[in-house]
């Protein structure tokens, strides 16, 4: 039992750190109700279950249709055919040699030398963007700035059209908030739905795709349908899941990579005097406040691990952001500290599920905050920050700023 642990409360949002770090100290994997699993806190048993490949996200290997349809309507995870078709399918959701087929299958596409060829055209669109916010001098910025890059850069990437953006990032957030601990049929709703809408929008691309092919993803995933290495399902559920995973969570730690800055003035003016430090520091970033706290794995069979046995089938969650803060692992975690060495945190999780879209999330944020800083000589908080509430997502939903610019 986790007396007084509230993911969903304001407090926590505002402030996770102390509940992470009460985690910590208890001996072995405490079990939440909650949740109905066991909670990973510290680095080191963090990483001990997202590397065993013995852990699995999906339940298909370990448990008859029986039990899978039992664990689905336990999850709230039924009823839902676009979702169940498009979502509960996709990459991120299954395991073995399904998982590494269709992971090779966009690898390429994510390279950080692919990603290089992005730099200039995503310099742009930030410098644009920045021309205009800057003459307001004050803003919020999360929705002047942070919310549209990332659906902007993925879009490109992707190949949809620029104007989709800001729709396809509310979809977004729609279908990852359900994953998160309160599953209400509200928010059911609007997964499915937003799942719906993603479908057709690709569904259309695809057709234009097959017709008159580009350098983009989809164009690309074609090519590898026609070769027989995915399904129809499987392209639109990959491409789907790529747009799902990097729009809200860049958004995030751009959000509370920013608050970091701010709440930490002598930090932003060592990054203001020594530039090159921006990669450490981008690194620092998703250490300090990890944009996507928690993930689960379930045992695939019987095992030992963290110090004792358990049965197949036992759910545990994985808290990227507490062991980010692990002293076991980092020198003064709870410091934010731009020139951090080393740095192997666990923000884009370990293992064979490890982030696929970790090289563009640094990508964006060199160059935003890069930009930011250059064309800036003072920002400042202007207001109350507004933090998300749950354990599947951390940042800023408000971030008022007053800037100075250079």
């Amino acid at each position: 039992m986790i007396p007084g642990f509230d993911p969903t409360s304001v407090v926590f949002g505002q402030d996770p750190w102390p509940s992470y770090a009460a985690l910590r100290s208890q001996k072995g994997l405490p079990f939440w109700p909650g949740f109905d699993g066991y909670l990973a806190a510290r680095f080191e048993d963090v990483r001990q279950i997202a590397l065993d490949r013995r852990m699995v996200r999906g339940t298909e290997s370990f448990a008859t249709p029986e039990e899978r349809r039992r664990l689905q309507v336990a999850a709230n995870f039924h009823d839902m055919p676009f979702h169940e078709r498009f979502v509960q399918t996709s990459m991120l959701e299954i395991d073995g040699p399904d998982h590494d087929r269709l992971r090779r299958a966009v690898f390429p596409f994510f390279t950080k030398t692919r990603l290089e060829s992005l730099r200039e055209w995503v310099t742009d669109y930030v410098c644009r963007s920045l021309d205009r916010i800057l003459e307001q001098r004050s803003f919020d910025f999360i929705a002047g700035l942070a919310a549209d890059l990332p659906g902007q850069v993925i879009g490109h990437l992707i190949g949809t059209d620029p104007e989709l953006a800001p729709q396809m990032t509310r979809w977004s957030e729609d279908v990852v908030s359900y994953f998160d601990i309160d599953r209400s049929a509200a928010k059911k709703a609007r997964a499915e739905e937003a799942t719906r809408l993603f479908h057709d929008l690709l569904q259309d691309l695809y057709q234009r795709r097959k017709v008159a092919p580009r350098d983009d993803l989809i164009s690309a995933m074609i090519g590898a349908e026609v070769a027989g290495l995915l399904t129809h399902d499987e392209l639109i559920a990959t491409v789907m899941q790529i747009l799902h995973a990097g729009h809200g969570s860049t958004i995030d730690v751009m959000g509370s990579g920013l608050h970091a800055l701010l709440v930490n003035p002598e930090q932003m003016a060592r990054l203001r005097s020594d530039p090159g430090l921006m990669p450490t520091a981008v690194q620092e970033m998703f250490r300090y406040a990890a944009p996507l706290p928690f993930f689960h794995r379930f045992a695939s069979e019987d095992l030992t691990i963290c110090g004792r046995d358990w049965p197949r089938g036992t759910k545990f969650g994985l808290l990227y952001a507490s062991a980010n803060r692990d002293p076991a692992a980092f020198d003064r975690p709870d410091s934010f500290d731009i020139a951090r060495k080393p740095n192997v945190h666990l923000a884009f999780g370990a293992g064979p599920h490890v982030c696929l879209g970790n090289n563009l999330a640094r990508l964006n944020m060199d160059i935003l905050f890069s930009a930011l800083l250059t064309r800036t000589s003072d920002i400042r908080l202007s207001g109350s920050v507004l933090w998300k509430t749950g354990l599947q997502a951390h940042g800023p939903l408000c971030l008022p700023v007053t800037v100075t610019p250079a």
